[in-house]
């Protein structure tokens, strides 16, 4: 089960709205579903907000050591409440999911993400939840650097607000540790459409259904 929810990002106006606070979005977001406000607490580095859910105590945490550092905030913190690291869940951007879309996945490596690079050392494990938000990839990877500094478009940013609200709904079952019904609900873009009704069967007296002056079409 999922203990602490951390989201990556940058602090200050100037990187409030850019690709690289994915993170920090998504934290911002669930504060506001579990009205639990964060707050700054110089202890662990970051804005911690504190709560319980079904009696379960949960953690959320904005790192304000800037991206590079986050694992210091996460680790200070995950050791004082006696959180291991698969009870770790960490809500980042990333440049291989396009806009829109979110992967939920456990472990591996940091795949060149600073934030994550420090998590793995900090943590001195991999083995923690990542939450993957999708931003899209610049195309060259001499322009990743700017590309997550920059605000996406409109209809990227709507694409990733979407997949974030989305998320939400998987919140009760990372809470109680059901990771692969999350995982559904996560990956899950769009609600299955209902099957069609079957067309009413047609009367035996008439053309049958091979005639060629069948012209009945199914309602």
């Amino acid at each position: 089960m999922i203990k602490l929810f951390v989201g990556l990002g940058n602090p200050g106006p100037e990187y409030e709205a850019t690709r690289h606070n994915a993170g920090f979005w998504w934290i911002d977001a669930l504060a506001s579903e579990l009205k639990a406000p964060l707050s700054l607490d110089r202890n662990y580095h970051g804005q911690v907000a504190r709560t319980t859910v079904n009696g379960q105590t949960v953690l959320l945490l904005k790192p304000l050591t800037f991206m590079n550092l986050s694992g210091k905030s996460i680790a200070a913190l995950a050791r004082f409440f006696k959180i291991s690291p698969s009870e770790v869940l960490v809500a980042h951007d990333e440049l291989d999911v396009v806009p829109g879309q979110v992967k939920l996945k456990f472990g591996g490596s940091h795949a060149g993400h600073n934030g994550l690079r420090d998590i793995h050392a900090q943590l001195g494990s991999p083995d923690y939840w990542r939450l993957r938000i999708g931003v899209g990839h610049p195309g060259v990877k001499a322009e990743v650097i700017n590309w997550v500094l920059k605000k996406p478009s409109q209809e990227d940013r709507a694409a990733m607000e979407d997949c974030i609200d989305r998320c939400l709904k998987a919140v009760p079952e990372l809470l109680k540790g059901e990771m692969e019904k999350a995982t559904m609900l996560i990956h899950t873009s769009q609600p299955q459409r209902p099957k069609p009704p079957r067309p009413p069967t047609l009367p035996a007296h008439g053309p049958s259904a091979e005639s060629p002056g069948n012209t009945s079409k199914p309602a």
